[in-house]
């Protein structure tokens, strides 16, 4: 592990603001000597040990932290005063935070005679290392860590810090690993909501951030490709009704295939993956093949559809449940009441066969529906008719996929209704 520190030459001012040399040092299973026992060390101690450094605090009194931390066994507490350069043998850093300057001169006097590095907490500029404000980061292609140095002002430094990590965490920078790694990738299976860029969450655009290869359908908001670095292979498996550019079985073969290779993959989608999206089905190929993947939810048409023309799918008075059909499937039996709303996702070319059946079924031919198109998108178009009328209507103005189909009294609370 690296803990946060950098090392290098001070100015002719005695002060680190001109290091000339930004270096991470391992700590991990290296002695580290902390001189002092107060709330300063113990902060630093936390971060050693994070690090995988052995640590020993020599003081006469600690805080509870770091009595604790002595008590589990997990540093080592010497309970007296600095005893001289004996203290700092075989420590590859020196902490020096007794609170009396002329203590920790000597340990960082005493140090740098032996060559060891040392951190002076109360004199940045005497030190020969210092510790980096830092924060770290979970990235869809690894952890990073952000450090600041502040010149001598670690409030500066840390509020520095802490915005870079709220950038990196939002998406705003290029995370990706920038080799191929040894191993293997991950895959990210994202929902990439109905269309709208806006509508994309921030832990998927996070993992486009992070990604050498997208793998995107047709209706993912492919807007969001352009603002990827030019260098991140696009692979293009968009299904058009009667027109698959690539099938299921051949776009999982892809996600493995590119994994494997030591890429990082987001298979980006319309919608969320695990609504009528197979991403069900990618997922267990890839955990068969040890594949690291992971599922970042999207905002599903099935909702946002008819929201989009004002339809809620519940509303309290007309409807306390809703049923997500595939209009590829079999309708079997689902609740055929006007107070429970209906939503059919790719039911254009099958409108008049769902609504044949809806009605031989049992369901009322006067039941409010709609059927909004592209949602969210440029062009967006809400038609509306009674359920027996809807094929007729939908043929007349000619209604084209992608649109979502809604069946329910929660139809009527929608602007386009007018009764």
């Amino acid at each position: 592990m690296t803990s946060d520190l950098i090392a290098g030459p001070t100015t002719s001012r005695g002060e680190a603001d001109d290091l000339g040399l930004d270096l991470a040092v391992l700590l991990s299973g290296r002695r580290v000597v902390c001189v002092g026992g107060g709330a300063v060390t113990a902060r630093r101690v936390r971060r050693f040990l994070d690090a995988g450094a052995l640590v020993e605090v020599i003081s006469p009194v600690a805080t509870d932290e770091v009595a604790e931390l002595a008590a589990s066994g997990e540093i080592r507490w010497t309970a007296r005063p600095y005893a001289g350069p004996a203290d700092l043998a075989g420590a590859w850093l020196v902490h020096t935070a007794t609170g009396v300057r002329s203590v920790d001169a000597a340990v960082a006097a005493d140090a740098e005679a032996q060559r060891t590095f040392c951190v002076d907490a109360s004199a940045a500029g005497r030190g020969s290392a210092h510790v980096l404000a830092s924060r770290r980061v979970e990235t869809a292609a690894g952890p990073l860590r952000v450090a600041v140095h502040g010149g001598g002002d670690p409030r500066r430094a840390a509020g520095v810090a802490a915005s870079v990590a709220a950038e990196v965490a939002a998406g705003a920078h290029d995370v990706r690993a920038r080799r191929r790694r040894a191993g293997v990738g991950w895959v990210a299976l994202v929902g990439g909501g109905p269309g709208d860029p806006g509508l994309l969450t921030l832990a998927g655009w996070q993992a486009l951030r992070a990604a050498d290869v997208v793998v995107v359908d047709r209706l993912a908001p492919r807007e969001v490709l352009a603002a990827l670095p030019s260098d991140v292979r696009i692979i293009d498996v968009g299904k058009a009704p009667g027109n698959h550019l690539m099938r299921q079985e051949d776009i999982t073969e892809t996600l493995v295939r590119e994994a494997r290779a030591g890429w990082g993959v987001v298979r980006l989608k319309g919608g969320d993956p695990y609504v009528l999206g197979r991403g069900g089905e990618e997922r267990e190929r890839l955990d068969a093949e040890g594949i690291p993947v992971r599922v970042v939810p999207g905002v599903t048409s099935a909702i946002a559809g008819p929201a989009a023309a004002g339809i809620p799918v519940t509303h309290r008075g007309l409807a306390d449940g809703f049923t997500v059909v595939s209009a590829h499937d079999q309708l079997g039996a689902v609740p055929l009441r006007r107070d429970h709303t209906l939503v059919f996702l790719m039911g254009v070319a099958r409108l008049a066969s769902i609504v044949t059946t809806l009605v031989a079924g049992g369901h009322d031919p006067e039941t409010p529906a709609a059927i909004v198109e592209r949602a969210h998108r440029q062009g967006q178009r809400t038609t509306v008719a009674r359920l027996a009328d809807l094929p007729a209507v939908a043929e007349r103005v000619g209604v084209q996929n992608p649109a979502v189909i809604v069946v329910g009294d929660v139809v009527t609370v929608s602007p386009h209704w007018a009764g």
